[in-house]
């Protein structure tokens, strides 16, 4: 079937793309989805940390019960550690009446899960090009989730404002003898935020997904360093709260910045998750951020009147308005953190530590912050 009988075209070949085929796919929409880019070389490190609202959305599209149970772990406590002794904070699931705070699971599983759900899709279409040389029009509907760097957005005339960290993210897979009680870890200091994701338990031991974020040069040489070296230093640091470390993966870093493009939305062409916003992953919410996107934009357009062609021009404008708010939110509070506890000022960091020891004696807002990010 060519292209132009598909009235939505999608470019992208990651979790955000392949989930907002899906869902409208179940709408009963035609989709031409871009087909899968070949995998890269060496391991996948990559962890993600997903919301209820997340894990609610790949319920619905059967995609969920279709992830091994070693992919997914379930996190339900938070535990918080600042740079002074009295800088703690802690979260839990009984304290906000959930069964989980968070999901942490694989990402090559989750990619795998999707890409098995869209083959069996039968209104989806997989294409090298969803475009085929057609132009953007607002009869049909182009949505861009090619990540940061979508060629598409550049073709558009869509400025992309971004500001570099300096800091790159280091990733890798760990192992240790403790068991992980459900608990996620997170070290904030100062210039550096090291954080511990649990697995389930394996044969080699108790898992954990690593992300440390850092000034670049330092991981660079933590990426490269030799693996005792590497170990003792993540032991240093966490080893007196999940015991002893090993490596158990490649490690892998990438730079970090926070970015927008200057328009999501335009006749016929509408951008969503990395494409159009770019975040800290600090907190963990830049993929929850996306799927937002994703089920925000499905939701307008199963609500459109009758008349309206998906590509209408006020209709993503509609999309676009819905999305602002809760998108800045979350990129506001992670840029916040990181400008909080990256800098050096001995009195900023005291003020810091103090600030979490406060937050921690305060119910009301620590669940008033909890049940913010679990619906990001």
């Amino acid at each position: 079937m060519s292209v132009n009988n598909y009235p939505v075209r999608i470019l992208g070949s990651g979790i955000v793309s392949r989930c907002m085929a899906l869902l409208l796919a179940g709408q009963g929409l035609r989709v031409a989805l871009q087909s899968r880019l070949a995998a890269p070389g060496g391991d996948d490190v990559r962890t993600y940390a997903l919301n209820a609202a997340s894990v609610d959305l790949l319920e619905r599209l059967k995609v969920w019960p279709a992830l091994p149970a070693s992919a997914r772990t379930a996190v339900r406590e938070m535990a918080i550690a600042g740079d002074a002794q009295h800088g703690q904070l802690a979260f839990n699931a009984w304290q906000q009446h959930a069964r989980e705070l968070a999901w942490i699971v694989d990402a090559a599983a989750l990619e795998a899960a999707l890409e098995a759900a869209v083959g069996f899709a039968p209104h989806v279409q997989l294409m090298p090009d969803p475009l085929a040389g057609n132009p953007i029009s607002s009869q049909t509907l182009t949505i861009v989730a090619q990540g940061k760097h979508a060629a598409l957005r550049e073709q558009l005339g869509v400025r992309w404002v971004s500001h570099a960290y300096g800091h790159h993210a280091l990733a890798a897979r760990l192992v240790g003898d403790q068991p992980h009680q459900g608990v996620a870890h997170q070290w904030f200091r100062a210039p550096d935020v090291l954080a511990l994701l649990p697995f389930d338990r394996s044969e080699a031991g108790t898992s954990w997904g690593l992300v440390w974020s850092q000034p670049a040069e330092a991981a660079r040489h933590w990426r490269e360093a030799p693996v005792a070296e590497f170990e003792a230093a993540l032991t240093a640091v966490a080893g007196a709260a999940v015991g002893p470390l090993r490596l158990a993966s490649a490690r892998s870093t990438w730079p970090l910045a926070v970015g927008h493009a200057e328009r999501t939305h335009g006749p016929g062409w509408v951008l969503v998750g990395d494409a159009a916003h770019q975040m800290h992953p600090l907190a963990g919410q830049g993929l929850n951020v996306g799927l937002g996107d994703v089920q925000g934009l499905a939701d307008t357009l199963a609500a459109r009147e009758a008349w309206r062609s998906l590509g209408d021009a006020a209709l993503l404008a509609r999309h676009a308005r819905a999305r602002r708010l809760p998108v800045a939110a979350m990129t506001h509070v992670t840029d916040g953190l990181w400008q909080l506890f990256a800098h050096p000022h001995p009195l900023v960091r005291e003020a810091r530590n103090r600030g979490m020891a406060l937050v921690d004696r305060m119910g009301p807002l620590k669940r008033w912050l909890a049940s913010q990010a679990l619906r990001a």
